[in-house]
């Protein structure tokens, strides 16, 4: 198999090539030159958003003509039509086209266990600029659509995604701070249900799904009770060394103090709300049909902690998404009651 990552340098990209690699694929791996792609793969230069950014992707410059790769995973996050513009290039060169979208596309709210006949928002459009994230995913969709048919294109709607190489921050930040020790505000219920999809084994179905033939449209976390809130924190205090001290916290309390569920308290939200309804109650059945298997919440920490520490401690940081975390005399002041 070939495949075209379009990005390839961090997080979903570069599990996805390091996937590829694994099973013995030929990669291409199309990105800014920001960062070094991972050792193996044939890398090409090029800046979607400037005028002639695709050229590299025009000729490839290793004979590479039409038809060239059996399928292009991309998961432009930004103006729909950076994704229009890609597919309507490569849609005589690409068999398939794997396009990374969000549960955010669905329309708001949905009751719990939504799947994906759910209706979606509207006013999204695959010739639109920037405007925001659920809207810029759902043009995103539309521009592969337009270019690819339903047959060709598989629309993998990711819902929060954790594990090695994250850039957003949510996992690394609880990482950090229960290294730190001491008392730790810990969001209840204990046993709130999370969904999540470890980013190798979404790397994992994706190609796994276009080897099998897959398309049209899959939620894509892991089934509803693979982990909860005491799992994942009571994880991330094991692996960092013991040092911290899990004081678990009602979400009325936690509310009343203004603190932002999901930004301040990553992953969490709280419990019966219609946000953790979108995030962590999707119906995944279609996907797990299709050959889902999510790794242990104890690995996906792990792995993301020791690569953490690989790195020196420091979790890179996306400039276009803010950085999450509670302030820590915010924390301590919920603490001392």
């Amino acid at each position: 198999m070939r495949l075209l990552m379009l990005g390839g340098t961090e997080f979903v990209g570069r599990a996805v090539v390091e996937a590829a690699l694994k099973r013995g694929w030929d990669v291409t791996v199309f990105h800014r030159g920001r960062h070094e792609p991972p050792a193996g793969v044939r890398s090409l230069h090029g800046d979607r958003t400037a005028p002639d950014g695709l050229a590299a992707l025009a000729e490839d410059g290793e004979g590479h003509g039409g038809g060239s790769w059996d399928l292009v995973v991309d998961t432009w996050s930004g103006a729909p039509r950076v994704v229009r513009d890609s597919a309507q290039l490569l849609k005589g060169r690409v068999r398939r086209y794997v396009y990374v979208s969000t549960c955010s596309v669905y329309a708001w709210p949905q009751p719990p266990g939504y799947d994906e006949s759910a209706p979606l928002i509207e006013g999204a459009s695959p010739d639109a600029g920037r405007t925001d994230y659920a809207r810029d995913k759902r043009g995103g969709e539309l521009a592969v659509l337009d270019a690819f048919g339903e047959e060709r294109a598989l629309l993998v709607r990711a819902g929060l995604i954790l594990g090695p190489y994250e850039n957003i921050g949510r996992l690394p930040w609880w990482l950090t701070r229960a290294a730190r020790g001491g008392p730790v505000l810990a969001p209840g219920p204990r046993d709130l249900p999370l969904q999540y999809i470890d980013v190798r084994d979404l790397a994992e179905w994706m190609l796994g799904a276009v080897e099998g033939g897959a398309g049209g449209a899959y939620n894509l976390v892991s089934p509803s009770g693979h982990a909860t809130m005491r799992t994942l924190l009571d994880t991330c205090a094991r692996v960092t060394g013991g040092r911290a001290e899990l004081r678990w916290t009602e979400p009325e309390v936690i509310l009343a103090a203004g603190v932002e569920p999901w930004t301040q308290l990553p992953v969490w939200v709280p419990p019966d709300s219609e946000l953790h309804a979108m995030l962590h109650r999707l119906d995944v059945s279609k996907a797990v049909r299709d050959g889902l298997r999510c790794r242990p919440v104890s690995e996906t920490v792990a792995d993301t902690w020791s690569w953490l520490q690989d790195i020196g401690g420091v979790p890179p940081q996306r400039p276009d998404r803010p950085a999450v975390g509670l302030d820590p005399a915010v924390e301590e002041k919920l603490l001392r009651g």
